[in-house]
């Protein structure tokens, strides 16, 4: 049924993902950047569980080393390790916009850029690269989240691009709003990073924060997003894009219908 390696299963969309599959007869590869949850990982049963921290080039080359060493190929690499750092473009120190890149975007391009030349050897692959549908549209203070997401989009549309001759498929996932602790962990972000008393959005920061419990409207559980991997690891020759969650339709739709001053004035309200 193949091989598929996972970045980012601590919890959330990477967990989820790795107990569906793992459940439909796939061998799945969790990897967690912290010891204590890859224990967890192996305790749930997941005997290929790897430390993984994408910011660590040897770390992604001794995954692909134990995984090339036991099953002798890979068929899949899910990029899906990122986290979000909110916070208004002018409050935001460039360090923290540095540290939002290193991993969404730097660590992604190192896990494609050593997995490559694996799956050109092989002849095949799929590399699917988790972007959001902050990928194409942009909300208020999300600047440095939706900047390395917007990155994601290009490198990856251009790779397809470059791959057009070979049988390796850079696949995207627009992923809406899931429910999971990513928004929770994100709220955290801005209390470490942003000088919020001093901030001009001083209110807005606290209105948010005060929000975090709350259901964001179209959000839908990290099953959604299993599923489609789960689509795409079976699939001969899967689509360039997916899109997950109704919010993903309904913003892309709007995306292509409205001017950007009307799409603005949409977007302000979320």
């Amino acid at each position: 049924m193949g091989i598929i390696v996972i970045t980012g299963c601590s919890c959330g969309i990477g967990l989820a993902t790795a107990t569906y599959l793992k459940e439909q007869g796939i061998t799945v590869c969790p990897t967690a950047r912290k010891d204590e949850d890859v224990s967890k990982l192996k305790e749930l049963g997941f005997k290929d569980a790897r430390l993984l921290d994408v910011t660590k080039s040897e770390q992604i080359s001794d995954v692909i080393k134990y995984i090339l060493d036991k099953y002798g190929k890979i068929d899949v690499w899910f990029n899906n390790a990122g986290y979000g750092q909110p916070g208004a473009i002018e409050d935001l120190p460039t360090n923290i916009l540095i540290e939002q890149f290193e991993t969404n975007v730097f660590g992604l391009h190192e896990c494609t850029r050593q997995i490559l030349p694996i799956m050109q050897k092989q002849g095949y692959g799929k590399i699917i690269q988790h972007s959001s549908v902050l990928g194409f549209i942009s909300l208020f203070g999300r600047g440095a989240y939706n900047a390395s997401k917007y990155a994601i989009e290009g490198l990856t549309d251009t790779l397809r691009l470059e791959l057009k001759d070979t049988n390796i498929y850079p696949v995207l996932l627009n992923t809406g709003p899931i429910t999971s602790s990513f928004r929770k962990n994100a709220m955290q972000k801005l209390k470490e990073n942003i000088d919020i008393e001093k901030s001009r959005f001083k209110k807005t920061y606290h209105k948010n924060l005060e929000g975090t419990v709350k259901r964001v409207p179209f959000s839908e559980e990290a099953i959604s997003v299993a599923k489609v991997v789960h689509r795409i690891v079976l699939a001969q020759k899967p689509k360039p894009r997916y899109y997950i969650t109704k919010a993903t339709y309904i913003l892309g739709s709007l995306k292509r219908a409205l001017s950007t001053n009307m799409l603005d004035k949409i977007l302000i309200k979320i």
